[in-house]
C-alpha cells in the first residue's frame, strides 16, 4: 500500500506542470509568460531602476509587518495560556518588547533613508 501511494504521489509531482500547461520551453518562453503574468495582474514591467528598488522595499516591509504581527500573535497566546507561570509570561512580554524594538528599528531606518535620499533629489 506504501508503494502505490508513494507512486501515485511521485506521478502526481512529476505530471503537475505538464498537465496545468506550466512547462515553459525555453528562457524566452519564460520571460514572455512572466510579463504576460505581470500584464494580468496589471503591474509595470517596464520599470525603471527606482520602481523595482521601491517594490522591492515595499515587499521587505510589508514582510517586516508580518513578523511583527506573527510575533505579536504568538507572544500574546503564550501570555494568555500561561496559567499563572510567571516564566512564561515573562517570555511572552520578553517576545513582544524585542518584537516592538524591531520594528521601530527597521521603520526608523526606512524614515532616514527616505528623508536623506529625499534630499539629494
Amino acid at each position: 500500500m506504501k508503494k502505490i501511494f508513494l507512486s501515485l504521489g511521485l506521478l502526481t509531482i512529476l505530471l503537475a506542470p505538464i498537465l496545468a500547461f506550466a512547462a515553459p520551453t525555453g528562457l524566452g518562453a519564460l520571460t514572455k509568460n512572466l510579463e504576460d503574468t505581470g500584464k494580468s495582474a496589471e503591474i509595470d514591467t517596464s520599470g525603471d531602476l527606482q520602481t523595482i528598488v521601491g517594490t522591492g522595499i515595499n515587499a521587505a516591509l510589508t514582510l517586516v509587518g508580518l513578523i511583527f504581527m506573527i510575533l505579536m500573535v504568538y507572544a500574546g497566546y503564550l501570555w494568555m495560556t500561561a496559567r499563572g507561570a510567571e516564566e512564561v509570561a515573562t517570555k511572552a512580554k520578553g517576545i513582544i518588547t524585542m518584537a516592538i524594538i524591531g520594528l521601530v528599528l527597521v521603520v526608523s531606518a526606512y524614515a532616514i533613508t527616505a528623508f536623506v535620499t529625499g534630499k539629494f533629489q
